[in-house]
Order: C-alpha cells, then sequence, then structure tokens
C-alpha cells in the first residue's frame, strides 16, 4: 500500500511538473494573442490592410509547418525523449523572437519596417509550434486512463490559465505603471512602446524558466517511433482517415475564435469604448476567476453525466455568458459585463480541458482505425487550429479596424463607426461563432463515452 501511495504522489509531482510549463507557452500565446494587434497598429502605425494580408499568409504556412513539425516528433530519437527536447528548444528561440517581434530594436520604418515584422510574425509562429505540439502531444503517453488524462489535461489547462491570467490582468496595470502616453481626451495612461518592450522581455524570462521546470521534472513515457517512416503524405493520410479530427478542427476553431475575439478586441474595447484602457485589468480578473472556477466544472459534471453532455454544458455556459455581456453592453456597466464574462469563462475554461481530452481520444480512433498512432500529427491539429481560430479572429478585426476608420491616435475620439464596429466585435461575434460550434459538435462528433470504453478494449486486447 505504501508503495502504492508513494507512485501515485510521485504521478502527481509529475503530472504539475509538466503542468507548470503551460504557465511559459501562455504568456508567449497570451501576449501575442491579445496586444500584437494594438501594438501593430497604435504604435509602428502598419496598415491594417497589410494585416489582414499578413495573418491569412501566416496561417498558410502554418497549414505545412504544423504537422510537419508533428511529424518530425513522432520520429523523434531523443535520450531525453521523445517530446521535451523540442519543448525545450522551441521555448528558447520563442523567447528571443518574442522579444524582437514586440521591440523595434533597429529603428526601422518604410517597407524595411513591415518586412521585419513580417518576418518576425512568421519566425514567432513556427518557434512557437517547436515548443507547443511536443507539449501537449505528451498527455496521451501518460496514461490510457481517461480519468487521468482528465486530470492530467485539467492541471494543465490550470497553469495555462494562470499565464494567461498574468498576462490579460498584469498588462493592463502594467500599462498603468510604465506608460507615458495619455489619452489627450480622458487623460487615463494607454498602450504605448515602453509597455510592450516590458512585457515582452517578462514573458520571453517566464517562458524560459518555466519550460526548463516542466522539462526537468517531468518523466514521459517513451514509445517506440514508427517502423515507417512518417512522411508529409502519411500526415495527410492521418488527417483524410481519421474522421473526427477533422470535425475536432471545425468545431474546437469555431469555438476557440470566439474566444479570442474577447481577448484580442479587449485592448480596443476598452481603450475606444470605456476610455479606461486600465478597467480591463478589472474585467479580466473577473474573466481569470471564472476560468479557475471552470476547471471544476468536468469533474463535478462528470459524476451526473457523460463528457459528451458536460462539453455541451460547457459551450451553453459560454453562450449565455456572452449574451449577458451584450445585455449588460448596452447599459455601459462595466461591473456586469465583468460578471457575465466570469460566466462565460467558466464555460470557456471546461471547454478548453474536453478539447484536449477529445484529443487523446482521437489519437485511440486513429490508431484504431489506421492500425498505427501518430500522437504529435494529431495534437498538431490543436497548434493550427488555434492559429486558424486566431486568424478568423485578425481577419475580422482588421477588417473592422479598416472598414470603420480607426485611428490609433484618437483613443476614446474614434468616430462613432469605429465605435459601434469594435462594440460588436467584441459582444456579438463571440456568441454567434460559440453557437456554430456547439451545433457542429452536437451533430458530427460521434466519440460518445461508450464508443471510446470499446476502442479503449480493443486496443487493449492488441497490445496483449
Amino acid at each position: 500500500m505504501a508503495k502504492n501511495g508513494k507512485e501515485k504522489k510521485g504521478g502527481l509531482l509529475s503530472y504539475l511538473g509538466y503542468g507548470v510549463g503551460a504557465i511559459g507557452l501562455d504568456l508567449s500565446y497570451g501576449l501575442f494573442n491579445s496586444y500584437l494587434n494594438k501594438y501593430l497598429t497604435d504604435v509602428l502605425k502598419l496598415s491594417s490592410n497589410f494585416l489582414l494580408v499578413l495573418t491569412p499568409l501566416a496561417r498558410i504556412w502554418d497549414g505545412i509547418n504544423d504537422p510537419m513539425m508533428g511529424s518530425i516528433v513522432d520520429n523523434g530519437k531523443f535520450r531525453m525523449g521523445k517530446y521535451r527536447p523540442w519543448i525545450l528548444i522551441g521555448s528558447l528561440l520563442n523567447s528571443i523572437i518574442l522579444g524582437l517581434l514586440f521591440n523595434n530594436i533597429f529603428g526601422l520604418s518604410g517597407v524595411s519596417l513591415y518586412v521585419y515584422i513580417a518576418f518576425m510574425y512568421i519566425l514567432w509562429d513556427m518557434t512557437n509550434t517547436l515548443a507547443d505540439i511536443p507539449y501537449w502531444s505528451m498527455v496521451p503517453s501518460f496514461t490510457n486512463d481517461a480519468k487521468q488524462r482528465s486530470l492530467i489535461a485539467t492541471i494543465a489547462r490550470t497553469f495555462s490559465g494562470l499565464g494567461q491570467g498574468i498576462v490579460s490582468i498584469g498588462g493592463p496595470l502594467l500599462m498603468g505603471l510604465v506608460s507615458i502616453t495619455k489619452d489627450p481626451n480622458t487623460g487615463e495612461a494607454v498602450y504605448d512602446a515602453r509597455t510592450f518592450t516590458v512585457m515582452s522581455v517578462v514573458c520571453a524570462v517566464g517562458l524560459v524558466l518555466f519550460s526548463t521546470i516542466s522539462v526537468s521534472t517531468t518523466k514521459e513515457k517513451h514509445r517506440t517511433p514508427p517502423e515507417e517512416k512518417f512522411s508529409f503524405k502519411k500526415i495527410f493520410e492521418v488527417i483524410k482517415s481519421n474522421d473526427q479530427l477533422r470535425v475536432f478542427i471545425l468545431f474546437a476553431m469555431l469555438s476557440n475564435a470566439g474566444f479570442y475575439m474577447i481577448s484580442g478586441v479587449g485592448a480596443y474595447y476598452f481603450d475606444v469604448v470605456v476610455g479606461n484602457s486600465e478597467s480591463q485589468s478589472g474585467f479580466n480578473t473577473f474573466g481569470a476567476v471564472g476560468s479557475i472556477l471552470g476547471l471544476a466544472v468536468i469533474p463535478i459534471m462528470m459524476k451526473f453525466t457523460s463528457r459528451r453532455r458536460t462539453y455541451q454544458f460547457s459551450l451553453s455556459l459560454a453562450i449565455a455568458g456572452y449574451l449577458g455581456m451584450f445585455i449588460s453592453g448596452q447599459s455601459g456597466s462595466i461591473t456586469a459585463m465583468s460578471i457575465a464574462y466570469l460566466l462565460a469563462q467558466i464555460g470557456t475554461a471546461s471547454m478548453f480541458v474536453s478539447q484536449t481530452v477529445f484529443l487523446a481520444d482521437i489519437v485511440d480512433y486513429g490508431e484504431y482505425k489506421m492500425g498505427y498512432r501518430a500522437e504529435s500529427v494529431t495534437f498538431s491539429m490543436k497548434g493550427l487550429l488555434q492559429k486558424m481560430a486566431y486568424t478568423v479572429q485578425t481577419v475580422i478585426l482588421y477588417s473592422g479596424l479598416s472598414i470603420s476608420h480607426y485611428d490609433g491616435d484618437l483613443h476614446s475620439a474614434n468616430p462613432e463607426m469605429a465605435h459601434t464596429t469594435i462594440s460588436i466585435m467584441m459582444l456579438v461575434l463571440p456568441m454567434v461563432l460559440m453557437a456554430l460550434s456547439l451545433i457542429v459538435f452536437s451533430t458530427k462528433f460521434k466519440l460518445t463515452d461508450d464508443r471510446m470504453k470499446e476502442i479503449t478494449a480493443k486496443l487493449s486486447a492488441q497490445e496483449e
């Protein structure tokens, strides 16, 4: 009994060590997703039309690069394991690129600045992929037990939310402390170059630190690489053969895009519509609390119902929260909006945990259908769909800013059309995208609890 207790304790410590790595990854991703748009349009004064072209082009490359990285990881033969070396290498490179992306250290302007940003933008994507895909690919390698996978995914998502919270709550507060620029209409501090310089350095250091802790404290379960070399052609075969992977990409991309609309448009909304950028910190604090509470949804709901219904409940809760934000936004009550956002984030947090577990199930389903496992290629879809969701967000955002004649120098004095457009992107579109995701999931995703028990039993029998 003592031995079993020790093994359980060791397993939990390993899971916690693994989860810590998500803090660093989301420090980088949170800064990129929430504040890069604001930095490019307001500080560097780049054209929205240029950014509208850059983002989809970068995603086309991601469509090639992400699955390619997944196949490389699947065939890795490092002494440290299949995943950990890539997590460490990717985090180090991504931290360097993050600092360069948010700092115009060469004093570039004109065409050279546009080329520099395009290059760094794509490099950030590539180096993020180097760390992100191997990190999340480790989940199914720990265990085949569904409950343990949920525990691991919950721990990782908890730390991931902590990383996002540090950026979303600390960012606006840090802006107020280090910014020397004021809104001429309200006198409130606004984002400037110094703010982004400090935030990027903090996030870059945190990324390396937490990734190193994760790699040094985690003992991954080694698997034999596929005997047949996993070619790029095979990557498309995995996607083509696994129908549930394709369904997952669609419904997860829609829901993630809904979530990213809030984080991406938020800086504009509080600067332009509310007229107080620092109030975003309080709003995001409610969201962070909701993210923490949301992690309790799955273990509680799973006592009474299936994972499928739990996921549907999570999406419905998020939609209800967004509806509350829309209603309270009409009255201009930031407090009521914040409470509604807390509700939305409870649903969103549990949604993200479920998506990670669904991917682990999809790995097993793929092995059942194809006869071999493709963990990293399958989990590379997580990073790809996140970036696709981010692309949906940025295309909508840059189109809205361009059409509404947004001017980064005017802040709260922007034209009424800009106020209206930003409000729609913040309060209406997230609800619509999440509702579409719920419809796709409910009608097309077929990996129920009973179905996965059958698949797991058949795979276990094959191993014996």
